[in-house]
């Protein structure tokens, strides 16, 4: 009977993705509101990247909503997995833990070769977001991978977490106050148009959208670092 059950099961999926398989067509052109954003984020922002552009920009509010999602995540991460208080001083006192395991000579040489790219990397995504495919929460994404490899290679190495909240909170700050520029110097809150929009398609251009990148890859990687490190048994 259970076997009849699943078999019934696979095959109810089988006739799922067969019929989306089966009635799929390929969109020959884009959607009214899609051309909107094609045509809109160029002239106005001045950001090849058109994600990047509605995501920085017309879109902003549910950007900075989400990286307070990610926020509120790392402190109930760390509200849960911290350290708890001491306990006291009638209560035995638990045997030390034992040490942790060093990490195999091959993760370490590799580690140590990987580290520098994945920075280098991560610095390429957020810096050129507006540009290529990229942004902040990837760069921050690859920052926050490059500490669980470093974690893996040394997991003796203690994370300052003060310092990352500290950073991390500046950035959220600074992120802000660049809305608030927008406000009053530009046309909304987080208009880009604060600086100019400088030639289409070279480094510095996209007025405040590299900032606003920048600041946001590196509360995305802070965020998603103490995440990694809380995790860590």
């Amino acid at each position: 009977m259970r076997r009849a059950s699943v078999i019934l099961v696979v095959m109810l999926f089988a006739a799922v993705f067969a019929s989306i398989a089966t009635d799929y067509t390929e969109q020959e052109s884009l959607r009214p509101l899609a051309a909107a954003y094609v045509k809109r984020v160029p002239q106005e922002l001045g950001a090849p990247n058109i994600i990047t552009g509605i995501l920085l920009t017309y879109r902003g509010f549910d950007t900075l909503g989400e990286v307070a999602v990610l926020f509120m995540v790392a402190a109930g991460v760390g509200l849960v997995l911290g350290e708890r208080a001491p306990r006291r001083r009638e209560e035995p006192v638990a045997a030390e833990p034992e040490a942790l395991t060093a990490s195999s000579e091959l993760v370490q040489n590799g580690a140590a070769i990987l580290l520098p790219l994945i920075a280098t990397f991560a610095a390429y995504i957020i810096m050129n977001g507006h540009l290529s495919a990229g942004g902040g929460f990837q760069g921050g994404a690859i920052i926050a991978s490059g500490v669980m490899l470093l974690l893996l290679a040394k997991p003796e190495y203690s994370i300052d977490h003060d310092f990352l909240g500290l950073t991390e909170s500046l950035a959220g700050v600074l992120f802000v106050l660049v809305g608030i520029a927008g406000l009053i110097f530009a046309g909304g809150f987080l208009d880009s148009r604060v600086l100019p929009l400088g030639e289409f398609g070279a480094f510095f251009s996209a007025g405040t959208i590299p900032v606003m990148s920048v600041l946001l890859g590196i509360k995305v990687g802070c965020e998603l670092s103490v995440i990694v490190d809380r995790f860590r048994g």
